[in-house]
């Protein structure tokens, strides 16, 4: 679908002008931090550059290849993404966790010509290269820019010596590409459970990088900012977020390469006063845990985010006694490039994600696809510059979640409150949120049904108070199953979020009358 262009200035026509502007305008500042190394705008501008030359010159893409990125939160990242953007091409956000079988079918809807990859990760694209179509691996490891050293394998070009290759840092001027152009595929199951790569246009993610600054304008100070980023940045929410949003506001972003590892997550936060913080429930549980975080300077800190997942009120409280700041819960979608809704920094409404960003428009719709009652439920459907033109190469998924008028269709329950805040209520798919990662049944129980001694599979989400949702499966079988065998079964093709946390085998799963199985019942 084609969006107004009301909200960007009149000479921005891309994602490469916002970010080169950028570049320029904060030349001299700390843009991103990680592993104790700091690059300004400056470097990264000269880097990206050189990036987006290598691209062009030195192998066979063009402008509007995809070019799929597999790397965690090291400052090649941003370098790798800006300098694809300002060649032309469309970046295929990919998750490092994902097993070989994910990543091959990601590759190959997706088209991907080029792939940058971080070196541990190699293995499992060797078990798949034969059967993708990749032309070109760049490859890194985690402390490339720090110690210099080459990756070596003379199959694939190493990152570090791209930038050897190229000495010209003027990216010739992008010819053709419009604000209706695609950007980014951010690949998600939608609400059929089904892969598929939401194609997100430079104006998508234009609008709502500056309809979330609208939301935030109150505390940002430009060229201030110290934002902490612990949200991996395949992930939209980082991705718009912080490596466009933030960073559009002269921020330095301070990445932190391996959330999980906290000692090493507070030890990289001691010697940064950090303003702003981008979490979601279980990072702030966490954290606030750990013996040492209530000891960091949060002097500075003004404004926390939360989104990816529900915040819960225990989480929230935690946040606010240790820190002495609030958090701000948003919702959005890989869809909509992601945010849709936001709370009004220091002036939230708990239970809430807020009111809708500007120029965005919310119905809540029944069953029929028309507007409930105000203050009724109904499924949310947004309308807005930030909305996807639609699913890869899929119009038959896009027209299932496009309404005749052009709203797109959540799959989530909510309601509007009489503050005007949007309320989310229930979702009405059957996605499972595990730690702010969507998980979807129906993957999970083609897996298991791959497994030659189980007859049929039925898999739920239920509470966890560390990762919100854990993944359960009910199973039928053939003959007595070992149920640790069958999570090392899943293990082989599952990322590990994705994989069961109990296996439960019953003699038979409940189904409807026409033999459908009602995942309802086993929730209970």
């Amino acid at each position: 679908m084609t969006a107004s262009n009301s909200l960007l200035p009149a000479h921005i026509n891309g994602l490469a002008d916002y970010i080169e502007e950028t570049f320029k305008k904060y030349a001299d500042r700390p843009a991103y931090n990680a592993l104790g190394q700091s690059k300004s705008f400056a470097q990264m501008d000269e880097l990206s550059a050189k990036f987006a030359n290598y691209l062009l010159e030195h192998t066979e893409l063009k402008p509007g290849d995809r070019i799929a990125v597999q790397l965690p939160n090291l400052i090649q990242h941003p370098i790798a993404v800006y300098g694809a953007l300002r060649a032309g091409m469309v970046v295929v956000n990919t998750n490092p966790l994902y097993t070989p079988s994910e990543m091959q079918h990601q590759f190959n809807d997706s088209g991907a010509k080029a792939l940058v990859i971080l070196a541990d990760l190699l293995p499992k694209y060797e078990s798949i290269k034969a059967d993708v179509g990749i032309e070109k691996v760049i490859v890194t490891s985690a402390t490339q820019l720090l110690d210099e050293k080459p990756v070596e394998n003379s199959e694939y070009d190493c990152y570090a010596k791209i930038f050897a290759m190229v000495s010209n840092t003027t990216v010739p001027a992008r010819e053709g590409i419009s604000l209706d152009d695609s950007c980014i595929l951010q690949y998600t199951g939608g609400t059929t459970g089904v892969s598929k790569g939401a194609e997100l246009s430079h104006l998508n993610v234009l609008a709502n990088s500056i309809q979330t600054l609208d939301r935030v304008k109150s505390i940002v100070v430009e060229g201030e900012e110290i934002v902490v980023c612990p949200l991996p940045l395949y992930h939209i929410y980082a991705f718009t977020v912080c490596m466009m949003t933030f960073f559009a506001k002269g921020a330095m972003i301070l990445l932190i390469p391996n959330p999980r590892d906290m000692d090493a997550f507070v030890n990289t936060l001691k010697p940064h006063q950090f303003t702003n913080f981008a979490g979601i429930n279980t990072l702030f549980m966490g954290l606030c845990s750990h013996p040492e975080f209530k000891d960091l300077d949060f002097s500075k800190l003004k404004f926390t985010m939360s989104g990816g997942t529900a915040l819960t009120s225990a989480a929230a409280d935690l946040w606010k006694s240790t820190t002495g700041c609030s958090v701000s819960e948003g919702y959005g979608l890989s869809e909509t490039a992601p945010v849709l809704a936001f709370n009004v920094p220091n002036n939230e409404v708990m239970g809430t994600v807020g009111p809708p960003l500007v120029e965005t428009d919310i119905q809540f719709l029944d069953e029929n696809d028309q507007p409930v009652a105000e203050g009724q439920e109904g499924q949310i459907a947004a309308k807005g510059p930030q909305v996807m033109k639609g699913y890869w190469q899929r119009p038959d998924e896009t027209a299932k979640v496009m309404t005749t008028s052009g709203y797109f269709k959540t799959g989530d329950i909510g309601l509007i409150t009489p503050e005007g805040c949007v309320k989310i209520v229930d979702r009405l798919k059957d996605m499972i949120i595990v730690s702010g990662f969507n998980v979807y049944p129906n993957e999970v129980e083609e897996v298991l049904c791959k497994h030659p001694d189980v007859l049929e599979a039925a898999v739920v989400g239920k509470a966890d108070d560390n990762t919100q949702e854990r993944v359960c499966a009910y199973i039928t079988v053939a003959k007595d199953i070992d149920t640790a065998q069958v999570i090392a079964h899943c293990r082989e093709s599952l990322t590990g979020y994705k994989v069961p946390k109990e296996i439960n085998v019953i003699e038979e799963l409940p189904k409807s009358s026409v033999g459908k199985i009602l995942r309802r019942e086993l929730r209970t």
